[in-house]
């Protein structure tokens, strides 16, 4: 149907997408600045200032409009490789969960048990593979020629 009130959904939903994808991009490369910015007191800082610095260069990039799905997926497979060593190793996740009942992680900011690091350091894990599996799939799915392949 021909009419002056046609409107082109798909494209308008597709810009919505990418204005939404830009926005979240540019907040998460912001939190994950700041969460590098916060590991120099961790007792692992030389493991998580790079990851988080990674993290917030690509949702930068991301922001800017220039994706690298390599870049994404290979952070996807190390933080996963990570997230799985810290759930099995011994005061690890399944630790906490099975022989501490799942204690609450957040009663102090110092972890002064080793179980409350390596589940907190879980977590950071898991936010940074959601947010670069969400990023590869725009990518792939987007496939312009704004998308820049590494």
């Amino acid at each position: 149907m021909n009419s002056i009130f046609a409107i082109d959904t798909s494209s308008f939903f597709n810009q919505l997408q990418a204005f939404l994808m830009r926005i979240t991009n540019l907040v998460f490369s912001i939190i994950f600045l700041l969460f590098a910015a916060l590991q120099y007191n961790d007792p692992d800082p030389y493991i998580w200032i790079p990851i988080y610095s990674y993290a917030a260069v690509l949702c930068f990039l991301a922001f800017r409009g220039k994706y690298y799905p390599r870049a994404f997926f290979g952070g996807i497979v190390a933080f996963l490789i990570y997230a799985v060593f810290l759930f099995f190793t011994n005061n690890g996740v399944l630790d906490w969960a099975q022989k501490h009942e799942a204690e609450s992680l957040v009663q102090t900011m110092k972890a002064e048990k080793p179980w409350v690091e390596d589940t907190r350091e879980f977590g950071g894990l898991l936010i940074l593979i959601i947010v670069f599996s969400i990023n590869y799939i725009f990518s792939k799915k987007k496939g312009s020629s704004r998308v820049e392949r590494a």
